[in-house]
Protein backbone atom coordinates (compact mmCIF):
# COMPACT_ATOMS: atom_id res chain seq x y z
CA UNK A 1 0.00 0.00 0.00
CA UNK A 2 2.97 2.70 0.69
CA UNK A 3 4.61 1.70 -2.62
CA UNK A 4 1.00 2.56 -4.52
CA UNK A 5 0.77 5.19 -2.81
CA UNK A 6 4.32 7.13 -3.33
CA UNK A 7 4.03 5.60 -6.46
CA UNK A 8 0.52 7.53 -7.28
CA UNK A 9 2.30 10.60 -5.34
CA UNK A 10 0.24 10.66 -2.73
CA UNK A 11 2.82 11.09 -0.24
CA UNK A 12 6.55 12.15 0.16
CA UNK A 13 8.82 9.44 1.23
CA UNK A 14 10.83 11.92 3.40
CA UNK A 15 7.68 11.94 5.76
CA UNK A 16 8.02 8.30 6.81
CA UNK A 17 11.77 7.74 6.46
CA UNK A 18 13.64 7.25 9.59
CA UNK A 19 15.83 10.57 10.02
CA UNK A 20 17.63 10.16 13.53
CA UNK A 21 17.75 13.82 13.66
CA UNK A 22 14.08 14.65 13.02
CA UNK A 23 13.44 11.75 15.61
CA UNK A 24 15.45 13.20 18.23
CA UNK A 25 15.30 17.21 17.67
CA UNK A 26 11.32 17.12 16.86
CA UNK A 27 10.30 13.93 18.46
CA UNK A 28 9.13 12.91 15.22
CA UNK A 29 8.94 9.66 16.96
CA UNK A 30 6.43 7.58 14.32
CA UNK A 31 9.41 7.21 11.90
CA UNK A 32 10.42 4.68 14.06
CA UNK A 33 7.62 2.55 13.16
CA UNK A 34 6.57 3.55 9.25
CA UNK A 35 9.96 3.26 7.80
CA UNK A 36 10.09 -0.44 7.85
CA UNK A 37 6.53 -0.29 5.52
CA UNK A 38 8.49 1.03 2.59
CA UNK A 39 10.26 -2.25 0.52
CA UNK A 40 11.18 0.08 -2.43
CA UNK A 41 9.80 1.11 -5.46
CA UNK A 42 7.73 -0.91 -7.90
CA UNK A 43 10.69 -3.72 -9.02
CA UNK A 44 11.99 -7.26 -9.85
CA UNK A 45 13.57 -7.23 -5.92
CA UNK A 46 10.12 -5.42 -4.48
CA UNK A 47 8.29 -8.53 -5.99
CA UNK A 48 10.55 -10.88 -4.61
CA UNK A 49 11.06 -9.40 -0.96
CA UNK A 50 6.66 -9.49 -1.11
CA UNK A 51 7.04 -13.07 -2.24
CA UNK A 52 9.53 -13.36 0.44
CA UNK A 53 6.75 -12.57 3.10
CA UNK A 54 4.65 -14.53 1.89
CA UNK A 55 6.09 -17.55 1.27
CA UNK A 56 8.82 -18.45 4.23
CA UNK A 57 6.73 -16.20 6.90
CA UNK A 58 3.58 -18.05 6.44
CA UNK A 59 5.82 -20.99 7.01
CA UNK A 60 7.11 -19.99 10.43
CA UNK A 61 3.94 -19.43 11.34
CA UNK A 62 2.49 -22.38 10.17
CA UNK A 63 5.46 -24.50 11.76
CA UNK A 64 8.25 -23.66 14.39
CA UNK A 65 5.44 -20.77 15.42
CA UNK A 66 2.41 -22.76 15.09
CA UNK A 67 -0.38 -21.34 17.98
CA UNK A 68 2.32 -19.23 19.36
CA UNK A 69 1.08 -16.08 17.35
CA UNK A 70 2.42 -14.00 20.23
CA UNK A 71 6.31 -15.45 19.75
CA UNK A 72 5.76 -14.78 16.48
CA UNK A 73 4.94 -11.10 16.97
CA UNK A 74 7.37 -10.66 19.22
CA UNK A 75 9.62 -12.29 17.02
CA UNK A 76 9.09 -9.14 14.37
CA UNK A 77 8.98 -6.33 17.72
CA UNK A 78 12.39 -8.16 18.19
CA UNK A 79 13.66 -7.48 15.13
CA UNK A 80 12.71 -4.02 14.42
CA UNK A 81 14.42 -2.83 17.96
CA UNK A 82 17.52 -4.54 16.72
CA UNK A 83 17.88 -3.30 13.50
CA UNK A 84 16.90 0.75 14.95
CA UNK A 85 19.78 0.26 17.07
CA UNK A 86 22.01 -1.40 14.34
CA UNK A 87 21.22 1.97 12.14
CA UNK A 88 22.65 4.10 14.93
CA UNK A 89 25.71 2.66 13.35
CA UNK A 90 26.56 5.67 10.76
CA UNK A 91 28.19 2.73 8.16
CA UNK A 92 24.91 1.07 8.55
CA UNK A 93 22.17 3.58 8.82
CA UNK A 94 19.53 3.78 6.32
CA UNK A 95 16.32 5.82 5.79
CA UNK A 96 14.18 2.24 5.07
CA UNK A 97 14.11 -0.54 7.14
CA UNK A 98 11.52 -3.07 6.16
CA UNK A 99 14.00 -4.91 3.52
CA UNK A 100 16.14 -5.56 6.60
CA UNK A 101 13.21 -6.82 8.45
CA UNK A 102 12.37 -9.12 5.80
CA UNK A 103 15.66 -10.60 5.19
CA UNK A 104 15.82 -11.04 8.98
CA UNK A 105 12.84 -13.63 8.40
CA UNK A 106 14.21 -15.28 5.61
CA UNK A 107 17.55 -16.04 7.75
CA UNK A 108 15.70 -17.46 11.15
CA UNK A 109 13.69 -19.29 8.13
CA UNK A 110 16.48 -20.67 6.67
CA UNK A 111 17.41 -22.17 10.36
CA UNK A 112 14.49 -23.83 11.18
CA UNK A 113 14.34 -25.55 8.26
CA UNK A 114 18.57 -25.88 6.94
CA UNK A 115 18.05 -29.11 5.25
CA UNK A 116 15.29 -27.96 3.07
CA UNK A 117 16.34 -28.51 -0.30
CA UNK A 118 16.20 -25.00 -2.50
CA UNK A 119 16.67 -24.05 -6.14
CA UNK A 120 17.53 -20.79 -7.33
CA UNK A 121 16.27 -19.89 -10.84
CA UNK A 122 16.61 -23.79 -11.68
CA UNK A 123 20.52 -23.23 -12.09
CA UNK A 124 21.65 -23.82 -8.45
CA UNK A 125 20.96 -26.46 -5.95
CA UNK A 126 21.70 -25.54 -1.92
CA UNK A 127 20.58 -26.47 1.40
CA UNK A 128 18.26 -23.61 3.08
CA UNK A 129 20.70 -22.93 5.41
CA UNK A 130 22.99 -21.38 2.94
CA UNK A 131 19.81 -19.75 1.28
CA UNK A 132 20.42 -16.40 3.13
CA UNK A 133 23.77 -16.05 1.50
CA UNK A 134 23.31 -17.22 -2.02
CA UNK A 135 20.47 -14.16 -2.16
CA UNK A 136 23.21 -11.85 -0.54
CA UNK A 137 25.35 -13.07 -3.60
CA UNK A 138 22.35 -12.15 -5.76
CA UNK A 139 21.95 -8.87 -4.84
CA UNK A 140 25.61 -8.44 -5.53
CA UNK A 141 25.52 -9.41 -8.74
CA UNK A 142 22.54 -7.03 -9.26
CA UNK A 143 23.81 -4.19 -7.83
CA UNK A 144 21.67 -3.98 -4.70
CA UNK A 145 22.94 -2.48 -1.57
CA UNK A 146 24.39 -4.86 0.83
CA UNK A 147 23.72 -2.87 3.67
CA UNK A 148 20.21 -3.72 4.62
CA UNK A 149 20.46 -7.64 3.81
CA UNK A 150 23.71 -7.87 6.16
CA UNK A 151 21.50 -5.73 8.76
CA UNK A 152 18.96 -8.76 8.52
CA UNK A 153 21.71 -11.33 8.80
CA UNK A 154 22.63 -9.76 12.39
CA UNK A 155 19.51 -9.42 13.70
CA UNK A 156 18.05 -13.08 12.53
CA UNK A 157 21.56 -14.45 14.11
CA UNK A 158 20.99 -12.03 17.33
CA UNK A 159 16.93 -13.50 18.14
CA UNK A 160 18.35 -17.06 17.48
CA UNK A 161 21.07 -17.41 19.38
CA UNK A 162 19.38 -15.50 22.00
CA UNK A 163 16.22 -17.73 22.05
CA UNK A 164 17.50 -21.08 20.71
CA UNK A 165 21.32 -21.77 20.85
CA UNK A 166 21.96 -19.60 24.12
CA UNK A 167 19.56 -21.94 25.66
CA UNK A 168 20.90 -25.04 24.26
CA UNK A 169 24.10 -23.85 25.57
CA UNK A 170 22.87 -24.45 29.25
CA UNK A 171 21.63 -20.76 29.54
CA UNK A 172 17.99 -19.28 29.25
CA UNK A 173 15.66 -17.84 26.96
CA UNK A 174 16.73 -14.32 27.90
CA UNK A 175 13.89 -12.34 25.87
CA UNK A 176 11.14 -14.63 26.14
CA UNK A 177 7.79 -13.19 25.13
CA UNK A 178 6.40 -10.50 27.42
CA UNK A 179 3.36 -11.05 29.25
CA UNK A 180 1.88 -8.15 27.73
CA UNK A 181 2.33 -8.46 23.86
CA UNK A 182 0.74 -11.95 24.96
CA UNK A 183 -2.21 -10.12 26.73
CA UNK A 184 -2.45 -7.83 23.55
CA UNK A 185 -2.31 -10.88 21.22
CA UNK A 186 -5.24 -12.32 23.52
CA UNK A 187 -7.08 -9.00 23.60
CA UNK A 188 -7.29 -8.91 19.42
CA UNK A 189 -8.44 -12.70 19.59
CA UNK A 190 -5.57 -12.79 17.25
CA UNK A 191 -4.04 -16.28 18.61
CA UNK A 192 -5.14 -19.65 17.39
CA UNK A 193 -8.00 -21.26 19.85
CA UNK A 194 -6.76 -24.41 21.77
CA UNK A 195 -7.49 -26.17 25.27
CA UNK A 196 -3.44 -27.18 25.56
CA UNK A 197 -1.30 -24.87 27.54
CA UNK A 198 1.06 -23.23 24.61
CA UNK A 199 4.52 -23.56 25.45
CA UNK A 200 6.18 -20.66 25.94
CA UNK A 201 9.99 -22.08 25.42
CA UNK A 202 11.16 -23.16 22.33
CA UNK A 203 11.83 -26.67 22.09
CA UNK A 204 15.63 -27.38 22.26
CA UNK A 205 16.03 -31.06 21.24
CA UNK A 206 15.96 -30.69 17.74
CA UNK A 207 16.98 -26.82 17.12
CA UNK A 208 19.98 -28.36 14.95
CA UNK A 209 18.12 -30.27 12.73
CA UNK A 210 15.11 -27.52 11.98
CA UNK A 211 12.91 -29.21 14.85
CA UNK A 212 11.50 -31.82 12.73
CA UNK A 213 9.55 -29.60 10.24
CA UNK A 214 10.55 -30.36 6.68
CA UNK A 215 9.95 -28.86 3.59
CA UNK A 216 10.99 -32.39 1.47
CA UNK A 217 8.47 -34.60 0.76
CA UNK A 218 8.87 -38.40 0.58
CA UNK A 219 9.93 -38.40 -2.59
CA UNK A 220 12.98 -36.35 -2.16
CA UNK A 221 11.55 -33.47 -3.71
CA UNK A 222 12.49 -29.89 -1.72
CA UNK A 223 11.24 -26.68 -2.30
CA UNK A 224 11.97 -25.09 -5.41
CA UNK A 225 12.65 -21.62 -5.92
CA UNK A 226 11.47 -21.79 -9.58
CA UNK A 227 7.94 -23.58 -8.75
CA UNK A 228 8.17 -20.47 -6.55
CA UNK A 229 9.10 -17.67 -8.71
CA UNK A 230 6.54 -19.05 -11.62
CA UNK A 231 3.51 -19.59 -8.76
Amino acid sequence: MTTVASHLGLYRLENIALIHELVFSEFQVWRLLTNFFFLGNFSMNFGIRLLMIARYGVQLEQGPFQRRTADFLWMMIFGAISLLALSIVPILRGAFLGISLVFMLLYIWSREFPNAQVNIYGLVALKAFYLPWAMLALDVIFGSPLVPDLMGIIAGHLYYFLTVLHPLAGGRNIISTPRLVHKLVARARLEYPTNARVPQERTTGVAFTGRSYRLNSSTGRGFSLRRFWSS
